[in-house]
């Protein structure tokens, strides 16, 4: 009995005795060697066409925040390239320039995968194909599509999009769509179908049968609602967060997350500042108005409010997401030597809705995105290089390996298994 005192006492003197440091050398060797394992996949990454050239494309570490050094320096191994269309008019003439936007988007990406860069990067359409293009040491591909709006009214051009990889689909974006009503409706309360239109109804059935993820994070909550109302495959959020901790419209409120969990679907958590942490974030973004600025007038370049987005063409826009991010780059080196700079909105802050949607709707639910060269970017993953970040704030929080897993992309993957299957049972019959 003395013995056992005594030892114990002796442990209770090392453990108060134990340095803070190897401590935290200890999580960050934990958290190295989970994200060495697990597959990483990040559900939503814009492009512009203008980085998949022979003289710029993603084999060099460009200004962009996602290219193949970066993926390699953070170990993120999965990036879904996105093929985004801004909304214009609902006309034959809106569709015809838009299906052109798109198709660019699908070739760059198909060129990168083929010509640029295919000793490097592989275009997966499974899960399957996923793992074994990992396995081979090669970074993933895959392709998403921000706004069915290019589509048309041609439901035929659905199975044109899934042919050149397209695997998962929004039916709206910024705006309301032929399809479905848009999440920005809800700043003037004006609606254009009170949900799915008619054609929209067709679209879900279609993409079901297609094996295509229907993606709701731009989409009104009715809208929202109706599909999953509507489909037999499970459905995702591609980079949306939780309203219950910061009030956007952008972000899904507890009813809709809990739809999600019976639904089988999946929540990708999106690192987008504003997304996030509202106070904070305006805060920041009201301070640093005048240091991008003086950082872009230093560059010669224009520089945007989000909110002036719809007044601006997608020259304009594609233009500005070329050099965003050095701007950003060095308006934050500026700040950070600036004892009066508010905090930024950060990886702490985006692991709290991680953390709020596990505990809502548990972890098979719950996934992880950044909305990178689309806005995202967040104190300590700004871009693909810091990616080991998040694992590690993970692992501080006490997720175990497996948990980790399915949050990198396991509960992704198993929701497009989901929905190849109900696809393949569809054309079956």
């Amino acid at each position: 009995m003395k013995y056992c005192t005594l030892f114990s006492c002796f442990l209770l003197i090392v453990s108060c005795g134990e340095n803070p440091k190897n401590t935290e050398e200890s999580l960050e060797n934990r958290a190295k060697g989970i994200h060495e394992k697990v597959i990483t996949i990040d559900t939503h990454n814009d492009i512009s066409v203008k980085n998949f050239t022979d003289e710029k494309n993603y084999t060099q570490r460009l200004e962009n925040q996602v290219n193949l050094p970066k993926m390699v320096e953070g170990g993120l191994d999965v990036s879904w390239l996105i093929v985004y269309t801004g909304q214009d008019t609902l006309s034959q003439e809106g569709y015809a320039k838009a299906k052109e936007n798109a198709m660019s988007k699908f070739d760059a990406i198909r060129r990168l995968c083929n010509e640029i860069a295919s000793d490097k990067i592989e275009l997966a359409l499974t899960s399957d194909e996923v793992r074994r293009i990992d396995a081979a040491g090669k970074k993933v591909a895959m392709i998403g599509v921000e706004n069915a709006y290019p589509i048309g009214e041609d439901l035929t051009n659905f199975k044109r999009y899934h042919e050149l990889g397209a695997r998962y689909i929004s039916l709206s974006h910024n705006g309301h769509s032929q399809f479905c009503d848009s999440n920005t409706g809800e700043k003037d309360s004006v609606w254009l179908h009170n949900g799915l239109s008619d054609l929209g109804e067709k679209a879900v059935q279609e993409m079901n049968r297609l094996g295509i993820m229907i993606d709701v994070s731009h989409p009104s909550k009715k809208a929202m609602e109706q599909m999953i109302q509507l489909t037999k495959a499970p459905i995702i959020a591609s980079h949306s967060s939780a309203r219950g901790l910061c009030d956007h419209s952008r972000n899904l409120d507890d009813d809709q997350l809990k739809l999600m969990k019976e639904n089988g679907g999946v929540v990708q958590t999106v690192a987008f500042s504003s997304y996030l942490n509202t106070k904070k974030h305006d805060a920041r973004a009201a301070f640093m108005k005048e240091v991008y600025q003086k950082v872009a007038d230093s560059m010669q370049v224009e520089w945007y409010e989000r909110s002036q987005f719809s007044d601006l063409s997608e020259e304009q826009i594609a233009a500005y997401m070329q050099y965003r991010p050095k701007v950003l780059k060095q308006g934050n080196e500026m700040a950070s030597k600036m004892s009066d700079a508010p905090a930024a909105v950060d990886v702490g802050d985006f692991v709290d809705h991680i953390d709020y949607m596990v505990g809502l709707i548990g972890i098979d639910h719950v996934g992880i995105s950044s909305d990178f060269d689309g806005g995202g970017g967040i104190e300590g993953w700004n871009d693909a290089s810091e990616t080991f970040n998040v694992t590690l704030e993970l692992v501080k929080r006490g997720y175990t390996e497996d948990e980790i897993e399915k949050l990198w992309g396991g509960n992704l993957l198993r929701v497009l298994d989901q929905v190849q299957a109900v696809a393949a049972s569809m054309q079956k019959a």
